[in-house]
């Protein structure tokens, strides 16, 4: 990938379930190193979005590449071919992703958890992996929780091992689908403090959420979307404060 090549790039990606549309022609752009906060009401789109670009829901139409590679298709002439499943799987590991659930093992401890992927999927040597997780949770300020269960977590500490967890494939971009949403409103707070960590490092991000507050502190670029569509996106002081689109002023009333 040359500096000039976007981490994201999606060209008029459209999906529909059914009869329903849910995108409808999306062209984002994300630079190496970007953070994007993306807004919006629910059933805009925003979440099946992240899912594509993780090619969990695979594009009825458009494009999605992620550092230069083509996500879950090849083209061969004029004919586009899905890629089978283990080369899906191939592409997954340089995109993590946390969901609003934490999806944990409860059988495994943290560090189970945490190097079940890197090495399962992909291989690692068990102690290479094991020294690894050690250093994210002590990135993610959970040192002291390495044998715990997720039972003996809080919320927020769950969340910050399934971001950990993410981490440990040595990610190239980093999708959030409202991470807090499922959290106790006292414990939002140190799951975006361990986000907003990540983007100081410079980890590029696409983050789904209705956090205001960290998408004016943290984001470089406010996406709005409603109906399937990018309604606009700017700066967060101009998307925020002097949003253009009537829909992103009524949105924003609403949310504050």
């Amino acid at each position: 990938m040359t500096m000039t090549t976007p981490m994201v790039h999606a060209n008029q990606v459209r999906k529909s379930f059914g009869p329903l549309e849910v995108l409808r022609g999306i062209d984002l752009d994300v630079a190496p190193g970007e953070v994007v906060v993306v807004l919006g009401p629910s059933g805009s789109g925003k979440s099946t979005f992240l899912r594509c670009v993780n090619h969990l829901e695979s594009i009825d139409g458009g494009s999605i590449h992620v550092a230069g590679e083509l996500i879950g298709h090849r083209v061969h002439g004029r004919t586009v071919h899905h890629l089978r499943p283990s080369r899906i799987t191939a592409q997954r590991r340089h995109i993590g992703m946390v969901f609003q659930q934490f999806n944990l093992f409860p059988h495994l401890t943290v560090l189970g958890n945490i190097i079940e992927a890197p090495v399962g999927v992909a291989g690692a040597a068990k102690s290479d992996a094991l020294r690894h997780a050690r250093e994210l949770l002590d990135r993610v300020g959970l040192a002291e929780k390495a044998d715990a269960y997720p039972k003996q977590l809080s919320g927020g500490q769950q969340q910050r091992v399934a971001i950990a967890r993410a981490l440990a494939m040595r990610p190239k971009l980093m999708l959030f689908d409202e991470p807090t949403s499922a959290l106790d409103p006292e414990l939002v707070g140190e799951v975006l403090q361990t986000m907003k960590k990540l983007a100081e490092d410079g980890l590029t991000m696409v983050v789904v959420t209705h956090e205001i507050g960290f998408a004016r502190e943290v984001a470089d670029r406010v996406v709005f979307m409603d109906g399937g569509v990018i309604v606009e996106q700017g700066p967060p002081a101009e998307v925020l404060d002097n949003p253009r689109a009537e829909r992103t002023k009524a949105f924003l009333n609403q949310v504050r």
